[in-house]
């Protein structure tokens, strides 16, 4: 808690952080109240890794990782893409998981009134010490790592559904 986030440390990251790791559910925010929230939950306990131990190296390794794992080309080569198309969210859940050998955990934003599909919120992948993937999920006979909901601001991210069709956004956008 007294690790606090200071945007200057990230300056030279500013450009890529913009594009490449946007608040998607919150685009009239300030942009840095979402990585000061990455930072102060997560960036904190990683730092106790010495590849992370700074902000600079923790927002650093986060884009380098996250630009190797290249996301959305997996899921263009799945035929899934950003769009106002529906997916079933087994379809994607397939993809990933043969395209990566791993199990990512995807949340979802429930449907909005009259609306009869979830919208993909995050998709997470999930790292050793040594920054190798590995499933999200737990392992028998430990708990599960990660907690099953996710609130940021007023918004109420949860884990997917398979049986609702499933909305990939292709950008930013405002959910009441």
């Amino acid at each position: 808690r007294t690790w606090h986030f200071n945007v200057n440390e990230i300056k030279d990251l500013l450009s890529d952080m913009r594009h490449s790791w946007p608040d998607v559910l919150h685009s009239s925010l300030n942009r840095t109240q979402f990585w000061k929230h990455e930072w102060e939950k997560h960036g904190t306990c990683a730092a106790t890794l010495q590849v992370l131990n700074s902000q600079k190296k923790y927002f650093g390794k986060a884009l380098e990782l996250y630009h190797h794992v290249d996301l959305n080309s997996c899921l263009l080569k799945a035929g899934i893409k950003p769009s106002s198309s529906y997916y079933e969210m087994t379809a994607i859940k397939e993809a990933l998981t043969r395209f990566y050998g791993v199990t990512p955990k995807i949340q979802c934003l429930p449907p909005e009134e009259g609306e009869k599909a979830q919208t993909i919120g995050q998709i997470e992948f999930c790292f050793t010490k040594e920054l190798q993937l590995r499933n999200c999920t737990a392992q028998k006979g430990e708990s599960d790592p990660m907690p099953a909901d996710y609130k940021l601001g007023t918004e109420e991210l949860s884990v997917c559904s398979d049986t609702l069709p499933t909305y990939y956004p292709s950008q930013v956008q405002d959910h009441k």
